[in-house]
């Protein structure tokens, strides 16, 4: 009985790793009253009283706020991957009623290429054996130069001399 309980057990507790973890993240409205809201009779009063707060609203150009939701799952150690994605953007007009309302998924999104450009520096680059061995002061069985002093001239004073 007890030889069939251990490897039971370890089995139990690596299938219970490997158990995803799933999370809810953002604003999920109720759809009762989503579908309540009306473009052209419904104000930013009346739909944040209806939805509360939006997660963000735009910057520049329309006045849209968006209400985003997102739901992801992380395996171990591994990076979360979200596996459902919505976003209700709702569209003001200048006297504050609602113009429009889009709903945006995860099949709306597109991927993002960010541009790794990197300010090139002087000098040359070094191999990481060239950095250690030119870190080490002069060569061996020579003795290392004299540093210089920022803005002076000559060696560096020695300790105890006056």
């Amino acid at each position: 009985m007890r030889r069939l309980s251990f490897p039971t057990l370890a089995a139990v507790t690596i299938l219970i790793g490997c158990v995803p973890v799933e999370n809810q993240r953002g604003y999920v409205p109720d759809q009762q009253a989503l579908a309540s809201i009306k473009v052209g009779m419904d104000t930013k009063d009346t739909v944040s009283k209806k939805l509360g707060d939006p997660s963000t609203s735009a910057t520049f150009g329309n006045d849209v706020w968006y209400y985003m939701s997102a739901h992801v799952e992380q395996n171990a150690f591994f990076a979360p991957r979200a596996t459902e994605r919505n976003i209700l953007a709702i569209e003001f007009a200048k006297d504050g009623k609602v113009t429009d309302m889009h709903k945006y998924t995860l099949a709306d999104g597109r991927v993002v290429d960010f541009a790794t450009r990197e300010t090139p520096t002087r000098g040359r680059d070094l191999t990481l054996l060239q950095q250690i061995f030119n870190a080490v002061p002069g060569q061996i069985g020579q003795a290392a130069p004299p540093n210089p002093i920022p803005g002076g001239s000559g060696p560096p004073p020695v300790p105890g001399s006056p």
